[in-house]
């Protein structure tokens, strides 16, 4: 991969992650008002679930460059487990204080999101 092209995606990787920290935010602000403290307080873990979810994936993916043999293993096995640990996150959250498993699942969202507008920022901006 060439430098330019290494710039470009790193320019996408942080257009992604203001989009998210943005997303999450509004997202926020907008399920406390309707829902209350239970929804903002559900959209907020599940946004930053997602954030951190994101970050790992990022990780794994930089991880699986060659000469990097026996942490692959480490991060198969953390890519696999990263799914358990956010339920159980996400379970104990619901079930201990109350919060909106809905207003979880929309927070999680967020990633998939700020990728969707990624793409569509870079379809408008094809060839430029």
């Amino acid at each position: 991969m060439s430098e330019a092209d290494a710039a470009r995606i790193e320019q996408a990787l942080g257009r992604i992650r203001r989009l998210m920290a943005a997303l999450a935010i509004a997202g926020t602000a907008v399920a406390f008002l309707v829902g209350g403290l239970r929804w903002g307080a559900g959209f907020l873990a599940g946004a930053l679930a997602a954030m951190v979810n994101f970050r790992w994936i990022e990780q794994i993916a930089a991880g699986l460059g060659p000469g990097r043999g026996g942490r692959r293993m480490r991060w198969a096995v953390l890519f696999g487990m990263r799914y358990v640990l956010l339920g159980g996150v996400a379970y104990a959250i619901v079930k201990l204080f109350g919060i909106s498993g809905l207003a979880i699942l929309a927070g999680l969202l967020v990633a998939a999101a700020a990728v969707l507008a990624e793409m569509l920022y870079e379809l408008l901006h094809a060839g430029t």
